[in-house]
């Protein structure tokens, strides 16, 4: 029986806020965050992090 992934209940609740907030990432920060903090923390376990782990946040960029 395969492992579960340690960071896929923090991938489902961005892809749940997502979809509830009509993929408005401003509105989902904090899962966002969690997401990133697990990634952090199991980057090698977890294959949900493979287009997360060298993603830097976006939250402070802006277009100009």
């Amino acid at each position: 029986m395969p492992q579960k992934d340690p960071c896929q209940k923090q991938a489902c609740a961005i892809q749940q806020c997502l979809q509830a907030n009509k993929y408005a990432e401003s509105m989902c920060q904090d899962v966002i965050r969690e997401m990133r903090r697990c990634c952090e923390a199991q980057t090698r376990n977890s294959v949900c992090c493979s287009g997360f782990k060298d993603s830097k946040p976006t939250e402070n960029k802006r277009n100009a």
